[in-house]
């Protein structure tokens, strides 16, 4: 089915709600949809760090994108100033580095002190200048206002070279490589918290990739290593690369059994492809994100069962993100060259509605999903691009800081009644998405609202049955009338939100979601 095509069904009735063809819409044609909300009906917190991201050597994520040194827009470190201010845009409270695939083939100890030379990375076939490292990032996260995620390599190294990464970062001791970070200019010690034990090693593509079983017990003594240094980290290991994978889920109930009092999370990757141009068929992807998070709800209560344990361990999604117009072939190769455009994927409407239903996913699972990371951030696959003089924000940008501003305090399920449509492989979906969250300290509730049609616009009726809503709140609009329009650098506001529409009469509120589009309605009061 080509772009811009519904699918070759009717619209489901479901209570006062029209019985449509899709195929024979009438433009002027408005449907409802009622999301219900209980606050006892919560999945719990929301974790602010869900709305983190991702920097990777890799392309001009780092050189010529975060870092730069000698351009007018860096400062005295090298840092752009304008990428970091966009980045603090964002809301992020961590940032995930060196990598991704990078960090397999990596030695930490290369990239701190004044002896550095360059070297080549075997993931993406570039030479690496080895300029910005472990403190030139410990620097950018302070600009930004973010805090460091780190991973460590278990690829090409082990256990021993990982403690001395964590003793490096976080130990005011007089030992030798705290003392190394001292010299290196940085007193104080970094504190990191996060830290992720490896990268993807069910991956044959991976440096040092091997069976489930010899990673979980590397990663195991990795782990005991790290915390014996500092009992206060949380850790996280390397769960399946993706749900393509052969060894999907067996991979991680193996690592999971072996590393269980170990750790606090399993990772989890996904990077979502609308190669067969389906618009439709792609704006369910939040049914398969949600599949996905059932896996590993599933999985870890197994494995907790299993185990007899009272500790508890969550998924980490720290990668997700829309990847597949510039996947494979030379545009993942950069030729021995230092920082080649690589992987830099224009960003459309259509996009941008995906990210937010991954984002819709992640609230509904609060009591599942702790951290997620937008991957990733800067040019390669990134919300920002650059070029010399300044920024582009790209569609995606959008969706995450609106998201990562307004999604607090606890996570309500959201009972959806709505008209629904053949989404082909992913079956009957409704047209809205969504998710909430309610401040319990002010009784503020932020929606958060996506409308999978192409061509139907979707009144919004919320019905709080425990409370009375008596403020509106504000409601910001993201849309448009094609589903692959993006922002360009000669038109950087083609995707951008705007001022919606929402009323409050009588108690009951209602929210106007256009085609192609989302809400976000914060501040909506309730007593």
């Amino acid at each position: 089915m080509s772009t811009g095509e519904q699918p070759e069904s009717v619209l489901k009735s479901h209570g006062s709600h029209k019985l449509l063809s899709v195929q024979h819409i009438n433009q002027e044609e408005l449907l409802e949809a009622k999301v219900t909300l209980n606050t006892s009906f919560n999945t719990g917190q929301i974790d602010s760090r869900i709305f983190s991201g991702f920097l990777e050597h890799l392309g001009r994520s780092i050189y010529g994108g975060v870092y730069d040194p000698g351009n007018d827009l860096s400062n005295e470190d090298g840092i752009r100033t304008d990428v970091a201010e966009d980045m603090a845009g964002m809301n992020m409270p961590c940032v995930r580095y060196p990598g991704g695939n990078f960090v397999s083939n990596y030695d930490w100890r290369d990239g701190v002190g004044s002896e550095r030379k360059p070297f080549p990375d075997f993931a993406w076939k570039t030479t690496e200048p080895n300029t910005f490292g472990t403190d030139e990032f410990m620097k950018w996260c302070k600009l930004v206002g973010t805090e460091p995620m780190m991973a460590v390599n278990l690829g090409t190294l082990g256990p021993a070279e990982a403690a001395a990464l964590v003793e490096y970062c976080n130990l005011d001791t007089d030992t030798r490589w705290a003392q190394a970070r001292r010299d290196n200019g940085s007193d104080k010690p970094h504190s990191v918290k996060m830290w992720c034990l490896g990268n993807e090693m069910d991956g044959p593509w991976q440096a040092g990739h091997m069976p489930a079983e010899q990673y979980a017990l590397k990663a195991r003594n990795a782990a005991r290593l790290m915390r014996g240094l500092d009992p206060s980290i949380e850790l996280i290991a390397a769960g399946s690369s993706g749900r393509h994978m052969a060894t999907y889920l067996e991979w991680d109930r193996t690592v999971l059994e072996t590393c269980w009092d170990d750790i606090e999370f399993i990772s989890a990757h996904r990077y979502s492809t609308n190669a067969a141009s389906n618009t439709p068929e792609f704006l369910a992807e939040g049914v398969v994100i949600d599949s996905i998070l059932n896996d590993y709800a599933g999985l870890t209560a197994y494995v907790k069962g299993v185990k007899k344990s009272s500790h508890n361990v969550y998924v980490s999604f720290d990668e997700w993100n829309v990847w597949y117009k510039e996947r494979g072939g030379v545009t993942q190769d950069g030729q021995w060259e230092t920082g080649p455009a690589l992987i830099e994927e224009v960003y459309n409407l259509e996009d941008a509605l995906v990210c937010a239903q991954y984002m819709n996913s992640f609230i509904r699972r609060a009591d599942l999903v702790k951290v997620a990371c937008l991957a990733q951030l800067v040019n390669v696959i990134a919300a920002v691009l650059t070029r010399p003089d300044g920024t582009l924000k790209q569609s995606i940008y959008y969706p995450f800081a609106l998201y990562s501003k307004n999604a607090t305090g606890t996570s309500l399920t959201p009972v959806i009644d709505c008209p629904t449509y053949d989404a082909g492989e992913r079956g009957e979906v409704n047209f809205i998405d969504a998710s909430a969250s309610f401040d319990e300290h002010t009784g503020d509730v932020s929606l958060f609202l996506v409308n999978r049609s192409v061509d139907l616009d979707v009144r919004v009726i919320l019905d709080f049955s425990d409370r009375n809503v008596i403020g509106a709140g504000a409601v910001q609009v993201m849309t448009g009338e094609d589903p692959k329009l993006a922002n360009t650098w000669e038109q950087p506001e083609n995707v951008v939100p705007s001022t919606g529409f929402s009323s409050l009469e009588n108690g009951v509120l209602t929210i106007d979601v256009p085609k192609l589009g989302m809400a976000v309605a914060s501040g909506i009061t309730t007593e």
